[in-house]
């Protein structure tokens, strides 16, 4: 049933549910929170707040670092590392043994993983950390320690949020905080790892106070032969087709569907009564109108009247094929626009037109005799048709014009 169908009860409803909708998104839109603000602890790429780490990301991309964002699972990534493969674990949070693994199946094939914070320690191959013994809210200048580059990266900034329980050899602490690990690094079969307490130095916030900078510079090795990947499949939902239809388009969907649902019953569940279609007569099939048709000229002897009808189409079109204004036009005249327009006409078509021309006058037509008058005309319209087609028409010497008969 269209719009313009509707009752005015049914129109009032249908504007209201409208209405509803626009402005139960306008209320979502206003009242959803928006992710990139300061108060977002999460070090995303995609943030541009204090603590996101758009501006790290960018800043590599500029220096010419060959680096993208990971939004698949870091098993894909596992199955294709390789010495060059550097990946960036900003605050991970994943328990799932399946990440692990991965991880461990980077570094195990020489790749290099640079993780922060508990759960980025907790993802890394013999990864020891540890909660520390008191939290630190403000920002701690780190202790060099180490004797390797990183420990060397100049003045750092961080606040820890866990620690790195000590014990390992292999294991090199390069800075501390308040006598604790808070930069560590150290070799697993063919790769190298990198862990720091926490992602504030890469943060926007802190990325460009004092030498925080070259910590992540150093972390991430050389530019040369090496292909970063900074992981944002763990900071919530992994990505994939369907991630994308969720959230608020999903929910919005949703709550559409449902109100369709409420408007279709409110529409049609309250009538007193099944509705049906008005009746309609039924019509003479096509056929049967030809039957009749040409039952009403045969009793009528007026093949002559068809022979004029059939040879009146055939002038109007064939004149306007061959840019004629349409006018009143014997036989003759018009057998020679035709010729002039197509050259290559059939030799019939002048005694075939004059044919039908004189039928008008002749006394009554016999029913064969006007058939095959009819079909000449289709012929010569039908090889018209093909000689006008693009490529198929030999076109005369003489030009078109438009002309007028009397």
């Amino acid at each position: 049933m269209s719009a313009a169908g509707l009752d005015a009860r049914d129109s009032r409803l249908l504007l209201g549910v409208v209405g509803a909708a626009l402005g139960l998104a306008v209320l979502v839109g206003v009242l959803m929170p928006d992710p990139n603000t300061s108060d977002n602890p999460l070090p995303s790429t995609y943030l541009a707040g204090q603590h996101g780490a758009r501006a790290a990301y960018e800043t590599l991309l500029r220096s010419g670092y060959a680096i993208e964002r990971w939004e698949r699972p870091l098993s894909e990534l596992a199955a294709t590392a390789g010495p060059e493969t550097v990946v960036i674990l900003a605050q991970p949070f994943s328990r799932e043994t399946t990440d692990i693994k991965a991880v461990r199946e980077i570094v195990e094939r020489g790749g290099r993983v640079l993780a922060t914070g508990f759960w980025g320690g907790f993802l890394l191959p013999q990864g020891q950390p540890g909660l520390p013994s008191e939290f630190t809210f403000a920002a701690c200048r780190l202790e060099p320690e180490g004797l390797d580059r990183l420990a060397g990266s100049g003045e750092v900034w961080m606040a820890p949020e866990a620690t790195w329980q000590v014990g390992n050899p292999m294991q090199r602490t390069q800075y501390s905080c308040a006598g604790q690990p808070s930069v560590v690094e150290y070799d697993y079969g063919k790769g190298h790892v990198v862990w720091w307490a926490s992602a504030t130095p890469l943060e926007n916030g802190s990325l460009a106070r004092a030498q925080d900078l070259n910590l992540l510079l150093n972390s991430v090795g050389p530019l040369e032969g090496h292909r970063l990947y900074w992981d944002e499949s763990l900071h919530g939902d992994v990505r994939s087709m369907w991630s994308y239809a969720a959230g608020p388009a999903l929910n919005l969907l949703r709550i559409g569907l449902a109100m369709m649902g409420l408007l279709m019953v409110f529409s049609f569940s309250r009538r007193s009564g099944p509705l049906r279609l008005p009746v309609r007569e039924q019509r003479a099939a096509p056929m049967e109108y030809v039957e009749a048709l040409g039952a009403l000229y045969r009793n009528a002897g007026a093949q002559a009247v068809a022979v004029t009808a059939a040879l009146e189409r055939f002038r109007r079109w064939s004149l306007r094929q061959c840019g004629v204004r349409v006018g009143a036009a014997k036989a003759a005249a018009l057998a020679a626009v035709i010729r002039r327009r197509f050259p290559g006409a059939d030799a019939s078509l002048e005694a075939d037109l004059k044919a039908c021309e004189e039928a008008a006058w002749e006394e009554p037509l016999g029913t064969a005799a006007a058939l095959k008058l009819v079909r000449a005309l289709h012929r010569h319209r039908a090889m018209l048709e093909d000689a006008a087609r693009p490529g198929a028409l030999a076109r005369g010497a003489g030009e078109n014009g438009e002309s007028e008969f009397r």
